[in-house]
């Protein structure tokens, strides 16, 4: 395993213990390893946690991926799985502590929203293509995709997933079961046109 893996695997197991208030030295101690070595590939915790977002997000492309090239899915099926899509690595990391990152290292959050507001192109693909399938009714895209991006991004500026107890893949479980639901034709439905 490459230095640069070793040190990404071992700052995810800090993040998933302490959250954002994770040390380097507590990352050293962790690796075994001196922090004069993890500099030597990361400039400091800053760089670090920027590796890091580039990384989870770069997994969750890659499972991304996998929904969409699997033939025993339905559309409605991949778009439940696409929008719900969360790599079994992170599964137990608690991202609750996404939350401290607004205010610690506001950049880093910067960087975190625009990951989630660009890479629609499949998702939006989906809905299309259930609508013309007519396994989706007729809807504003527009109004979808603000809807799921507003709803993620309450879990990263407030604390609400703390105060209730509730873990990021639950609530992310959630909001695509509403959202999802909420578009899908039930029996009899003509679906609505909205522009």
């Amino acid at each position: 395993m490459e230095l640069r893996d070793r040190i990404m695997e071992g700052a995810i197991t800090c993040f998933r213990e302490k959250g954002i208030r994770f040390t380097m030295d507590d990352l050293a101690e962790k690796l075994g390893m001196s922090k004069k070595t993890i500099y030597t590939v990361f400039a400091g915790k800053d760089e670090l946690l920027v590796a890091m977002v580039e990384h989870v997000f770069f997994s969750i492309k890659e499972s991304e991926n996998k929904v969409l090239w699997d033939k025993n899915l339905t559309t409605v099926e991949k778009l439940r799985k696409l929008m719900g899509v969360f790599p079994d690595a992170y599964r137990d990391i608690n991202f609750q502590g996404v939350f401290e990152l607004r205010e610690k290292y506001p950049e880093i959050y910067e960087i975190v929203e625009e990951k989630l507001e660009t890479g629609w192109e499949a998702t939006i693909a989906l809905l299309e293509q259930g609508m013309t399938e007519g396994t989706i009714r007729k809807i504003s895209i527009p109004i979808f995709k603000m809807m799921f991006e507003a709803s993620l991004e309450q879990f990263f500026q407030r604390d609400i997933l703390q105060k209730n107890s509730i873990s990021y893949q639950q609530a992310l479980t959630e909001v695509v079961d509403i959202l999802i639901d909420g578009v899908v034709i039930a029996p009899g439905d003509a679906g609505m046109v909205t522009k």
